[in-house]
């Protein structure tokens, strides 16, 4: 059974037959994501840190148990020094115990050997959480940040550049994972130190006042070195960025470039912004070479000042030997957290830095978002009216001056009009990617604001004139829109837009994978496929912008005898530049300066306008000279 709405040539019984015995594989069906568990706190008045925590309470009962296990693996390896103290003191040769007290080296062998186990297996299990954890809070916030693109409009992206974006949701949302993982295991380290310092007081008062003297030089040079690396790595990240950007535009520009010549220009500029990015590194590296190594030895003066003062004491024997091994040892577990303590301030730089440049964006309020009360447009008939359409940039360009126009349901309607006069401005309000800054768009008698936008743009299908594709199967791409669709279907709507003949000679047919945007493709046959793409939804009003720009004058007549009988049972909208795109139109609506100045049937206006037939001369003229590099092509 053929789909209805769609053409099938008469030719093409076999075509069907031919396919069918094919094994297709079925196209991937689309499941909802797992959403994010949490999103960021809105209010901007917060800090970063405070901002992110509904993520991490999302996973607070995993983080929790993560954190209770790392905690008991460091609390029993806070307890092997004393022991091992205890070791020395009674059971070695020498030791001031009697022999009758002192206990056996084997029993504290196996003490400390349970310590370790259980220090292995607290740790193992703390650090796998941890992991599990960390990876939910990039899948969150990755999501909430391609969540968030999703849902801006089209004028954010007019002014921002992909690469930039392309970072924030990615190297901006790996350092903040970073940072919110390991910043609370190197605190659970700090709290730990605290108790190995209660456990020092217990064991010798003077002493540990000695040992802890260096702390408060450690916390101030942890503030300076905080506030010195917080410029620089927002300055990394903003470089990093930019070199994301080049090469992003070059690849995928790479034929412009090639075509131009321009490798080693291109090459010239992303050297320059990899410079800019090096002295970011290299600024960032002495940073971290003059205060980091600061940072990590200060627990090692504090070990030489207590090898100096335990000494003394165990020379005048105020103090057991045991017990100054003890402390050393208690020593050399303070320096992993203290040096780690580094890296989280350097990394607490990075995250702050990422978690802004992020929270730009998430804090974007999308222009173009359903009104209070916006119904879904169903059963659309189709009419059509522009009342009075004021329309400019958000750069200030004036586009559309009082623009008015009405077309009725099943009318096909030519928009004709030199370059830049507003037309394909037009195609694009009309089902919202901008909104009008005065007048009213209606469908069906409605505010098309007043509809709800997924509703609106399911019924209004368009063909740009700059077709993309996706690096999947021309099966899926066809289907984009209706990933339900059968096969039947899709080649169906492939024979409206004359894609059937190439596709069918392709070596996998359908099932061919297109490469990046469709370049295995020519501009012709993505625009072929773009057009079926739209055409599979069946909508009830069709614009196409300038559709078959790229197609030759032979398939393009193809297209509109195909196109002649889909039109006649919906509204459409043509952006056209072609003579025989316009011999489509019912009417034709010349447009000038972004208004309304003539409209009529073709014969009418070229007989009665000498501003129409102005501009169809120069169509004529750009038309020929296509013909002219075709034949010089050929």
């Amino acid at each position: 059974m053929r789909p209805s709405g769609l053409v099938t040539g008469p030719n093409n019984e076999q075509l069907f037959s031919d396919l069918e015995k094919r094994d297709f594989e079925p196209i991937a069906e689309i499941s909802l994501f797992d959403a994010p568990k949490a999103t960021i706190d809105p209010d901007q008045s917060k800090s970063w840190i405070k901002r992110s925590l509904p993520l991490v309470r999302a996973h607070r009962w995993v983080w929790m148990t993560s954190m209770v296990m790392s905690f008991i693996a460091l609390l029993t390896q806070v307890q092997i020094p004393r022991i091992l103290g205890q070791a020395i003191n009674q059971a070695l040769p020498g030791s001031s115990g009697s022999n009758a007290h002192l206990v056996s080296l084997s029993h504290f062998a196996i003490v400390i050997g349970v310590l370790i186990a259980v220090r292995e297996v607290s740790n193992y299990t703390g650090r796998r959480l941890l992991l599990n954890t960390a990876y939910s809070f990039e899948y969150d916030l990755r999501n909430n940040v391609y969540e968030h693109y999703m849902g801006l409009s089209f004028p954010f992206y007019d002014s921002v550049q992909i690469g930039q974006l392309i970072s924030r949701a990615n190297s901006d949302v790996r350092a903040v994972q970073q940072y919110l993982v390991m910043a609370p295991t190197v605190f659970v380290q700090c709290a730990v130190v605290l108790i190995a310092f209660a456990e020092m007081f217990t064991i010798n008062v003077p002493l540990t006042l000695v040992t802890i003297l260096s702390l408060p030089i450690t916390v101030a040079v942890g503030v300076v070195m905080r506030k010195k690396m917080f410029p620089v790595s927002w300055l990394i990240q903003a470089r990093l960025a930019e070199v994301a950007t080049i090469v992003e535009e070059n690849i995928s520009g790479v034929r412009v470039v090639k075509s131009f010549a321009a490798e080693q220009p291109e090459l010239s500029a992303l050297a320059s912004t990899a410079d800019r990015l090096q002295w970011a590194y290299i600024k960032n590296a002495n940073i971290r070479g003059t205060w980091a190594p600061t940072l990590e030895n200060l627990p090692r003066v504090g070990l030489a000042i207590i090898l100096l003062y335990g000494g003394i004491l165990v020379i005048h024997g105020h103090m057991q030997v045991g017990t100054l091994v003890t402390f050393q040892a208690y020593m050399l577990l303070f320096q992993p957290p203290f040096r780690q303590l580094g890296m989280v301030i350097m990394n607490g730089q990075r995250a702050s830095a990422s978690a802004k440049r992020i929270f730009e964006v998430l804090d974007h309020q999308a222009e173009i978002v359903d009104r209070p009360g916006a119904v879904d447009l169903v059963n659309c008939q189709g009419r059509v009216r522009f009342n009075d359409v004021t329309f400019t940039y958000a750069d200030g360009t004036p586009v559309l001056r009082h623009f008015d126009l009405e077309i009725a349901q099943g009318e096909t309607v030519a928009l004709v009009g030199r370059t830049g006069s507003g037309k394909s401005t037009v195609a694009r309000m009309l089902n919202r990617s901008y909104d009008v800054t005065d007048g009213s768009i209606t469908i069906d008698g409605t505010d098309v604001r007043d509809y709800t936008i997924p509703s609106l743009r399911s019924n209004v299908g368009i063909v740009l004139d700059e077709p993309f594709l996706f690096s999947v199967s021309i099966r899926d791409n066809i289907a984009y829109g209706k990933p339900d669709a059968s096969i039947e279907e899709v080649i169906a709507a492939a024979e409206a837009a004359d894609a059937n003949r190439f596709i069918a000679r392709l070596a996998d047919g359908y099932d061919t994978v297109v490469g990046e945007r469709g370049y295995t493709l020519s501009g012709g046959q993505r625009q072929r496929i773009a057009i079926a793409r739209t055409l599979l939804l069946n909508p009830p009003i069709l614009v196409l912008d300038d559709a078959t720009s790229a197609i030759d004058v032979q398939v393009e007549q193809r297209i509109h005898h195909a196109l002649g009988r889909l039109l006649a049972n919906r509204t459409t909208m043509i952006i056209a530049h072609r003579l025989a795109t316009i011999s489509l139109a019912d009417r034709v609506v010349l447009v000038e300066n972004g208004s309304v100045i003539a409209t009529g049937t073709h014969e009418h206006l070229l007989a009665n306008d000498p501003r129409y037939a102005e501009v169809l001369a120069r169509v004529v003229e750009e038309e020929q000279i296509e013909v002219d590099d075709d034949m010089e092509d050929l």
